[in-house]
């Protein structure tokens, strides 16, 4: 059962993936279309991008990941136009957590790594609407 819980400035949230699948939305489209010029010349369609081999930097662990994501987590999102001030607020945020392995943050956390106010972030990410799929983290008891 779903439960909706009220965010504050110390709660995190993360992509979650189960809510583009419930949506019937296609994640695989929206990461292609967040991919920086060269890496589209690289992956042409959002169709058919290879899994790649990707190696957690603090367990050594080996995941297999999407070639898509993985462009934009070691390309893309070290480009200076990944995240700028014309980006919309959502879009930084879900770049933001493309770039970091989903790994959840604050809207504290968030406002530092865009430049965005973090009460503007709390306000947009703690609305009844979800965008992209960014909800809070719901810990399971």
């Amino acid at each position: 059962m779903a439960r909706w819980i009220k965010p504050t400035l110390n709660t995190k949230f993360h992509i979650d993936f189960d809510w583009w699948e419930q949506h019937h939305r296609q994640l695989r489209v929206y990461l292609h279309q967040n991919l920086c010029p060269a890496c589209r010349e690289l992956y042409p369609s959002h169709r058919g991008s290879r899994v790649v081999d990707w190696i957690d930097p603090d367990t050594a662990e080996v995941y297999p990941v999407d070639g898509l994501w993985q462009a934009l987590r070691t390309h893309c999102s070290l480009e200076e136009s990944y995240i700028t001030p014309a980006t919309p607020l959502t879009n930084a945020v879900f770049r933001v957590f493309l770039a970091n392995g989903n790994v959840p943050l604050t809207p504290v956390e968030l406002g530092e790594q865009i430049g965005r106010s973090s009460d503007r972030i709390l306000k947009t990410l703690a609305r009844r609407r979800i965008y992209d799929g960014i909800k809070p983290v719901v810990s399971r008891v």
